[in-house]
């Protein structure tokens, strides 16, 4: 059988919420289940959006303090090219390393707007986000730990390096998938078997639900199912 394409398997991933493609990673043991994703403190914004898959554009930013001796920060439009050469669609995974991470906001409308026009289909962040309506209505995903008025002091630091967000460790290049239960990283070396692997979970599963739903439910049928589950 041949390999998907890479359309193919990023639209796989997609119609697959996000614990079901946790269960089937960890059926691979490549990692221990206390990794690989972020914690509570991410939240999915627009979880009405379709799931979030893309390959991971890492930058570092601070913006808690002002800079010494100007009243700001230089912008940096390095970062543009760098995003090209992430492979698409891409998501930008921005760690704040502030004093105060979340105090401003990089991902506000109009630098969506760019994230967009360079292939972006959502961005994660330790730190903030703004203009949430406007960003919303370009369908663009977002997973933050904050809302902001201001983007006070933000300026990017590093581009294309390792960026740990809220306890997941995202190098650049990462397959991502995310949805309104959270986001994740997604081994390469295992991706093309998820979809495969949740499909045999997913039947696993259905069988011990429609005992539970079954009219003439009972222990006896459960432990069966369970039993078939098992083997």
């Amino acid at each position: 059988m041949n390999a998907p394409s890479s359309r193919e398997l990023l639209a796989s991933l997609g119609r697959l919420d996000a614990p079901t493609v946790a269960n089937a990673i960890e059926t691979f043991d490549v990692r221990l289940r206390n990794e690989g994703f972020a914690n509570n403190s991410i939240r999915c914004l627009f979880p009405q959006l379709p799931r979030l898959v893309g390959y991971a554009a890492t930058v570092t930013i601070r913006g808690a303090n002002p800079p010494v001796g100007a009243h700001a920060y230089v912008d940096r439009i390095d970062w543009w090219n760098y995003l090209l050469s992430v492979p698409a669609p891409r998501v930008l995974v921005v760690q704040d390393i502030s004093s105060q991470p979340g105090l401003g906001a990089l991902l506000g409308e109009v630098h969506v707007n760019i994230l967009r026009a360079l292939g972006c289909v959502g961005a994660v962040t330790n730190g903030a986000a703004r203009d949430l309506p406007a960003i919303e209505s370009l369908g663009f995903g977002l997973f933050t730990a904050a809302v902001s008025v201001s983007h006070s002091y933000v300026h990017l630091v590093d581009i294309g390096v390792p960026v740990q967000i809220a306890g997941m460790k995202v190098r650049s290049g990462d397959l991502l998938h995310g949805d309104l239960h959270g986001i994740q990283t997604i081994p390469a070396a295992i991706a093309p078997q998820l979809p495969a692997t949740a499909a045999r979970l997913q039947a696993v599963d259905d069988r011990l639900i429609a005992a539970c739903q079954a009219p003439d439910f009972n222990l006896d049928r459960l432990r069966r199912a369970l039993a078939q589950a098992q083997t």
